[in-house]
């Protein structure tokens, strides 16, 4: 099977597991990963991750299926981060989907679907972690199901949209008690979004970790 994988920013946190998931299944089969749609160069299968670019049905037709992998239980959360926002509203049970690519964001048919379960506690990159092994899953899953299952469309639920997140959506609130805000401040990309707030005349940029079993 020849695959392609797009995604478009090599510094995307899933970037360096991709990587390693191409080197697997590059044992059986044929698989690139590329940043730019200009790049892909058509097969059986086309996984859009983390991708930027609008992919028109005249790209996706080179293909035999382009599929997308979302963290939301569709049509419910429709848009961008939804993990992100649902873990701001308190949802510990995020589904994930693996759905067909189509030219209207998010509304194509359903092949797979994970739940990640989340504890509470766990930062960013535990987030991404759990996150990612259930994004490389579900491609695997396609991998099996392609040609073997059919796909099934999304219920009729009325859709739910999330709007783009932006540095401004990681500003936390000095007066407000850190118990409030300490998932926003978890689920912050500490590299790419870091959490922040405004006192005194001067910003400050807020990261948290764990302590290890060692540290006082």
């Amino acid at each position: 099977m020849k695959i392609s994988i797009l995604c478009s920013s090599t510094s995307h946190p899933i970037y360096p597991d991709l990587q390693h998931w191409v080197q697997v299944a590059g044992a059986a089969h044929d698989v690139e990963l590329v940043h730019k749609k200009a790049e892909l160069s058509g097969g059986d299968l086309l996984f859009l991750i983390s991708c930027h670019e609008i992919i028109s049905a005249q790209d996706r037709a080179r293909y035999g299926k382009s599929l997308v992998i979302h963290a939301s239980d569709l049509p419910q959360g429709r848009g961008w981060s939804p993990h992100v926002w649902q873990i701001l509203e308190g949802k510990s049970d995020i589904v994930v989907s693996l759905l067909e690519a189509e030219d209207q964001v998010d509304t194509g048919a359903i092949w797979a679907r994970r739940h990640m379960v989340l504890e509470g506690h766990e930062l960013y990159d535990e987030i991404n972690a759990k996150l990612f092994a259930i994004e490389l899953d579900l491609m695997n899953e396609a991998l099996a199901s392609i040609g073997k299952e059919a796909p099934a469309p999304q219920d009729g639920r009325a859709p739910t949209y999330y709007p783009r997140r932006s540095p401004e959506d990681s500003r936390l609130d000095p007066a407000r008690p850190l118990a409030q805000q300490f998932d926003l401040l978890r689920v912050a990309d500490p590299e790419r979004f870091p959490a922040f707030f405004d006192f005194r005349g001067h910003r400050y940029l807020v990261r948290i970790e764990k302590a290890g079993a060692n540290d006082d």
